[in-house]
């Protein structure tokens, strides 16, 4: 299966947090899954650092991306103009950009999007994982 990781999915992954599903858990671990990674989750990440709505334990918050990003086996899916231009056509309930650009990377890519944001959720625009 391939998984396109929505941003809290990544962070829950990378600590261990009790809010990831044992399903996704399982998912994430299964030898056949092929995760995928947006250049938006890095931005979203480093935002909602420097927005101190989470808190990355080092002292660079850059190092500790790319120190993750170099850990992980994943994909990258580029953000590219079909993308962009997919991000404004999507019918999701709200504007966040970082929503709208992952979920859109989803549909081009054709990829099953781990979340668990019930908003987007609700939305049935994309193939979710574990709805």
């Amino acid at each position: 299966m391939n998984l396109l990781l929505d941003t809290h999915i990544l962070l829950w992954s990378l600590t261990g947090s009790d809010k990831l599903p044992d399903e996704m858990k399982k998912a994430l671990e299964d030898p056949v899954s092929t995760l995928w990674l947006s250049p938006i989750s890095t931005w979203e990440i480093l935002m909602l650092h420097e927005k101190n709505r989470i808190r990355i334990d080092h002292a660079d918050p850059v190092e500790w991306i790319e120190r993750v990003l170099g850990s992980i086996p994943f994909k990258e899916a580029s953000l590219n103009h079909e993308v962009a231009i997919q991000s404004r056509q999507v019918k999701l309930p709200h504007q966040d950009p970082a929503d709208r650009f992952l979920v859109a990377t989803a549909l081009v890519y054709d990829l099953t999007f781990m979340t668990v944001d019930q908003k987007i959720l609700d939305s049935d625009r994309v193939e979710i994982c574990f709805k």
